[in-house]
C-alpha cells in the first residue's frame, strides 16, 4: 500500500458522531448493514431497533468494534468554541489580530451616521446614496439591504444604513463592531442635543474617529459658529481652531457638502492602520439584518470584513448555518464573490440569524450543525451573571482581564455630575485606570443599559430612578447598576471596589448527594458510576466530591450525567443515574457523591 493510500485509510478510519444518531444512520455512516449494527449492540447487552436513537458512547462502542476511530462533533463544536473564548479581545478585534501583516491590504472603510433624531441622518444618506451610488448603474437598485457603496474618486465607501446609535450599540453588545468611522450627524440650527451628547458616548465607548456632518446649513435659522463652540465644549475641536475633529458643512436638501464629507471619510481612513483586512481566507464579517421571505426563504445580510465569501461555502451564525446558495450585492445583482466590507444578501441558513451576530465560513455543514446546536443548548442553560460587577473589578484587575474601569455616571441635575465625576477621577491608579464613558442627567434608560452591556461598564446612578425597560434589559444582559442617594457612599463603594476591599466571599452550598452501586467502563469514554440519589438534586453543571469513608478522596467537575441512555440536566432524590466525572475514574460501591455549587455569601438558595 502507498504512502498517498495508507494516509487516505486512515482519514476514512475517522467518524464524526453526534450527540444522538438512529442505527439506521449509524450504519450508512460506517458502510456497513444495519442488521449489524443491532448484532453488535446485542452482543453488548442493547436490544434496539432499525429507526431508535442511541447515544454518542454508545454509538462510539458500536464505531470502534467496527474498526473506526469515533468523534464526538458536539466536542468539535466545544474545541471550536473555546477557542473562541480564549482569543484575546472582543470578536471583531480578532478578525484581523491573527492574520500575517504580509498578507493585509488595505479595504475600503465602513461608516456609520449617529446624531439627534431630528437632525437629518435618513435624509443625509439617502443625498449621499441618490448622487454617488455608482451613478450610471443607480437604476438598478432594486433592493434595500441595511447597507450599500458609493465611490469617491474610484474608491469604494461602505455605509451602514442603521437607525441609529442604539442599532450600532447593539451590535457591539454582541461583540461586532461593524464601523471603522462614525459620522455625526447635528444640524447647524438646533445645535447639540442631548441625543447628540449620547451618540458621541456611543461612538467613543467604541473607540471609532468621528467626523461631524454640520447639517441643514441651508436654513435661515442656522448657526454654524455657534454649533462649532458647543462641539468644541463637548472634545470635538474644529481643525480649523487647531483641533482634530474634521467639521464639514452639508445640506441634504441642496445637496451641498456631500463631496467634501466623502473627501473627508477617505482622509480620515488613509490616516488610520486598522483598515485592512486578508482577502485570502474563509469570510469573517457581521450579520447586518436577517429576514424570510415567502419566495426565497431566509435571506440574510452580511457585511464582510475579513477573507472573501463565495457560493458554495458554509456560513455559520450564531445558532443559524448553512451553504451560500446564492448572493447579491446591495443593488440585488447576483455575485460570487465578495471581498472585505462588500455587504451582500445571501440565501441558504437555516434560521434567520440575530443582527450583530459575528459570522465565520467553516469547513463542512456537519460541524456547523454541531457548533449551531452547542450553541443553542449554551443559550438555554445560560446563567445571568454580570458582564463586570463593582464586586468582581480589582479580582478581574487581578488576574489581568481588566485594565480599565469603565462607568456610566446619571445624576438628577447637571449641578451634581461635576462634582461626583471630579471625585472619581481622583481614585483612578497608574495600574487601573477610570473612564467615564457616558455622564449625563436624568433617570437610568434602555440606552445606558446597552452601551454598558458592549462597553464591560458599571452604572452609576445618583438620586435617579432605573426605568422598567432598564431594568428588564439589565438582568437579561448582565449589567450592574448601582443607585445612591448620598454621593461620598457612592465615592466609597467605587474606591473600595478598586483596592479589592469588595471582593465578595463564596461558600460550597451542597445540593445533592448521590450513592456509588456499580461502576461501568466503557470504551473511549471511560468510567461511569451507576448511582442512586440519597438527597437532595444532582446538577451536569455543578461540582462534585466523592467521599469515602468520610475522606474527601476528589474534587472535580462532572462531565456528563445520565439517565438510561438520555443525557440530563439534573436528577432529583429516589432516582438512579449514570455519572463520569472529569479527571476521576476511582470509583468503588459505597462512594458518596456530594454535588455543590459555589455561591456568594448571602445569595439565596
Amino acid at each position: 500500500m502507498g504512502t498517498d493510500e495508507a494516509v487516505l485509510e486512515q482519514k476514512q478510519k475517522v467518524v464524526e458522531l453526534p450527540n444522538i444518531i438512529t442505527v439506521r444512520e449509524l450504519a450508512t455512516l460506517i458502510g456497513v448493514s444495519p442488521i449489524d449494527v443491532i448484532k453488535e449492540l446485542m452482543s453488548n447487552g442493547i436490544m434496539a431497533s432499525i429507526n431508535q436513537q442511541i447515544d454518542y458512547e454508545t454509538a462510539a462502542i458500536v464505531v470502534a468494534e467496527f474498526g473506526y476511530e469515533p468523534v464526538s462533533l458536539a466536542e468539535l463544536a466545544a474545541k471550536a468554541k473555546a477557542e473562541e473564548e480564549a482569543a484575546p479581545g472582543p470578536l471583531w478585534e480578532r478578525f484581523y489580530a491573527q492574520e500575517d501583516p504580509a498578507k493585509l491590504r488595505p479595504r475600503p472603510p465602513v461608516v456609520t451616521m449617529l446624531g439627534h433624531v431630528d437632525h437629518g441622518k435618513t435624509s443625509l444618506l439617502d443625498a449621499i446614496r441618490g448622487t454617488n451610488v455608482f451613478a450610471s448603474e443607480a437604476g438598478g437598485i432594486t433592493q434595500h439591504m441595511g447597507a450599500y457603496q458609493v465611490k469617491h474618486k474610484d474608491r469604494l465607501i461602505t455605509f451602514l444604513d442603521t437607525p441609529g446609535h442604539e442599532a450600532f450599540t447593539a451590535m457591539r453588545a454582541r461583540g461586532a463592531q461593524g464601523a471603522d468611522i462614525a459620522i455625526l450627524v447635528v444640524a447647524a440650527d438646533d445645535g447639540v442635543m442631548p441625543q447628540t451628547k449620547e451618540a458621541l458616548a456611543h461612538a467613543r465607548a467604541a473607540r471609532v474617529p468621528v467626523i461631524v456632518a454640520l447639517n441643514k446649513i441651508d436654513l435661515p435659522s442656522a448657526n454654524p459658529e455657534r454649533v462649532k463652540q458647543e462641539l468644541a465644549d463637548l472634545g470635538l475641536v474644529p481643525d480649523e481652531w487647531g483641533g482634530d475633529t474634521l467639521i464639514i458643512q452639508t445640506s441634504a436638501k441642496e445637496k451641498v457638502g456631500l463631496e467634501d464629507l466623502l473627501e473627508a471619510i477617505l482622509l480620515v481612513a488613509d490616516s488610520m492602520e486598522t483598515i485592512v483586512a486578508n482577502p485570502d481566507r474563509p469570510a469573517q464579517g457581521t450579520v447586518i439584518e436577517g429576514g424570510l421571505e415567502r419566495s426565497r426563504g431566509v435571506v440574510a445580510t452580511l457585511l464582510v470584513q475579513n477573507g472573501t465569501l463565495r457560493v458554495g461555502d458554509v456560513v455559520l451564525a450564531g445558532t443559524a448555518y448553512g451553504r451560500v446558495r446564492a448572493m447579491f450585492d446591495f443593488r440585488g445583482k447576483r455575485i460570487k464573490a465578495a471581498p472585505p466590507s462588500t455587504p451582500v444578501s445571501i440565501l441558504g441558513l437555516s434560521e434567520v440569524p440575530v443582527a450583530g451576530t459575528i459570522f465565520e465560513v467553516v469547513a463542512n455543514e456537519k460541524l456547523a450543525r454541531a457548533m449551531a446546536e452547542e450553541r443553542k443548548e449554551a443559550e438555554t442553560q445560560v446563567e445571568t451573571r454580570p458582564a463586570l460587577s463593582l464586586e468582581d473589578i480589582y479580582a478581574q484587575f487581578r488576574a489581568g482581564e481588566v485594565k480599565r474601569l469603565n462607568l456610566i455616571v446619571k445624576a438628577d441635575v447637571q449641578g451634581t455630575l461635576e462634582p461626583i465625576i471630579n471625585s472619581l477621577r481622583k481614585l483612578e491608579s497608574e495600574e487601573l485606570k477610570l473612564e467615564i464613558i457616558h455622564a449625563a442627567p436624568g433617570e437610568i434608560t434602555e440606552s445606558d443599559v446597552m452601551l454598558a452591556a458592549a462597553s464591560q461598564a458599571i452604572i452609576i446612578g445618583f438620586q435617579v430612578g432605573v426605568d422598567t425597560a432598564a431594568r428588564k434589559m439589565a438582568d437579561s444582559e448582565g449589567v450592574d447598576i448601582r443607585t445612591y442617594d448620598i454621593i461620598y457612599k457612592l465615592i466609597e463603594d467605587v474606591e473600595m471596589a478598586l483596592y479589592g476591599l469588595l471582593e465578595p466571599t463564596y461558600v460550597d452550598v451542597v445540593i445533592g448527594e448521590a450513592e456509588v452501586r456499580a461502576t461501568f467502563r466503557i470504551p473511549r469514554v471511560g468510567v461511569v458510576a451507576g448511582c442512586y440519589v440519597r438527597a437532595g438534586v444532582i446538577r451536569r453543571n455543578a461540582r462534585a466530591r466523592v467521599v469515602r469513608n468520610q475522606e474527601v478522596i476528589a474534587d472535580t467537575e462532572v462531565a456528563s450525567l445520565k439517565r438510561y441512555q438520555e443525557d440530563v440536566r439534573e436528577v432529583r432524590t429516589g432516582f438512579e443515574c449514570g455519572v463520569r466525572l472529569a479527571g476521576f475514574e476511582d470509583f468503588q460501591e459505597g462512594d458518596i457523591i456530594e454535588f455543590y455549587e459555589k455561591r456568594r455569601e448571602g445569595e439565596p438558595v
